[in-house]
């Protein structure tokens, strides 16, 4: 019905006699009628632009916008869908007994965008909106995230991962991640990693009684989808559903003092026999003996447990202990730590190099060092406030050393 014909009816009603009131509700009646004829017209008319398929089946076509709609639209979007005229695709698809949800989406010169709502004309809105936003902040292509697992893991470790860790950490969580993680998910998208397909990994890795593998494995995932998250990439982490017990790790051994004697006997004339002797008498970690220099009566390192990127020195007094084997030494010289930890393995193949920094920390315990003075020598954290307000002096980490001092076996 037309506005020519609603001025009829009015006229129509205007001039009907005063005693004609069934007359008039008779042609308000019809007229009702007959609008609601032509909406059930145009309802139908517009059901019938769907791709008639399953009532229960996801419905497609091309979507058309009016020109004001077009107007509405970024200047990057609107020549094109001038010129095409349809250059999206709206789906509907049922989302309950009797309701109906449009999608619209276009996939185009790197741009996915899909906007949703049960009415059509809200879901154009939507799209309109999402078109405006893209255009001004760009799609997530456009922000340089990649969205495969091994391309976004190595963004992510050159990124960010190797600012907040020291160069080793860094080092080893590359190797633990090329060794043990790459292989298994290859160039997955990362919207396409389940919880199930992370379970299986940390699984194999448990069958194959690889405990400490797994924990690292576990670790590094969880760290890795959640930058994923925080980026965008993903909406929910996959590790928040996977199990993984953590193994119950051995803790280093300290050597026996006989087995102190052994090691600086059996290495006598080496070049690594004063790499031993150093490492023993101060209880530093295996990835700072590279860092090691003399500085009066200390051996000054850095403390590789320092994160982001700080460094932070700790100082060892020379011991009674170590004092002998530095006779004449004006400069510290460590080659190669892969050298030095087979020689050690050779001669005692139930220790780990590291079991040299549990030795010291026993023997510092022994022999009546200060809890302070033994947590400052081998790179403790005295917590944020004992760190903030402990500043123990040269003169008593000298003190504390010379009690270092003890009788082999």
């Amino acid at each position: 019905m037309e506005n020519k014909d609603f001025n009829k009816i009015i006229s129509l009603i205007r001039s009907a006699p005063e005693d004609c009131d069934e007359a008039v509700i008779a042609v308000l009646k019809a007229t009702s009628a007959s609008l609601a004829l032509d909406l059930l017209k145009k309802e139908q008319s517009s059901e019938q632009d769907f791709i008639q398929t399953k009532e229960k089946s996801k419905k497609s076509r091309l979507l058309k916008f009016t020109p004001q709609e077009i107007e509405k639209m970024p200047r990057t979007f609107r020549k094109e869908f001038r010129t095409q005229g349809c250059t999206a695709h709206v789906y509907r698809m049922r989302s309950g007994k009797k309701t109906w949800c449009y999608v619209i989406r276009y996939r185009k010169n790197g741009y996915y965008i899909v906007a949703s709502s049960t009415s059509l004309d809200e879901a154009k809105k939507k799209f309109i909106q999402k078109l405006n936003e893209a255009d001004k902040y760009g799609t997530q292509n456009d922000s340089g995230v990649p969205d495969t697992f091994i391309k976004f893991a190595e963004y992510y470790f050159e990124n960010f991962y190797k600012r907040k860790v020291t160069a080793s950490t860094h080092r080893i969580a590359l190797n633990q991640f090329k060794n043990h993680i790459a292989p298994y998910f290859n160039n997955i998208k990362l919207k396409r990693i389940t919880p199930k397909f992370c379970q299986t990994l940390l699984d194999n890795l448990d069958e194959q009684g690889k405990g400490k593998t797994a924990d690292d494995v576990f670790s590094l995932l969880n760290m890795i989808f959640k930058a994923a998250v925080k980026h965008g990439a993903i909406s929910s982490n996959p590790m928040d559903m996977v199990f993984h017990k953590k193994h119950e790790q051995e803790h280093g051994k300290a050597l026996t003092r006989s087995e102190e004697k052994m090691l600086l006997e059996r290495t006598a004339g080496t070049p690594q026999h004063l790499m031993f002797a150093i490492a023993l008498y101060t209880g530093m970690r295996p990835n700072e003996y590279e860092t090691a220099r003399l500085d009066g009566e200390f051996i000054v390192a850095n403390n590789s447990k320092r994160k982001n990127g700080k460094v932070e020195l700790k100082k060892i007094p020379i011991t009674p202990m170590l004092k002998p084997y530095l006779e004449g030494v004006t400069e510290i010289k460590f080659s190669s730590l892969r050298i030095m930890r087979d020689r050690f393995n050779k001669i005692f193949p139930y220790h780990r190099l590291y079991d040299l920094r549990t030795t010291f920390y026993t023997r510092c315990q022994e022999c009546g060092v200060l809890p302070a003075a033994r947590d400052e020598f081998v790179g403790h954290s005295l917590g944020a406030l004992g760190n903030a307000y402990t500043d123990l002096s040269d003169e008593f980490l000298l003190a504390e050393g010379q009690k270092l001092y003890y009788k082999y076996d």
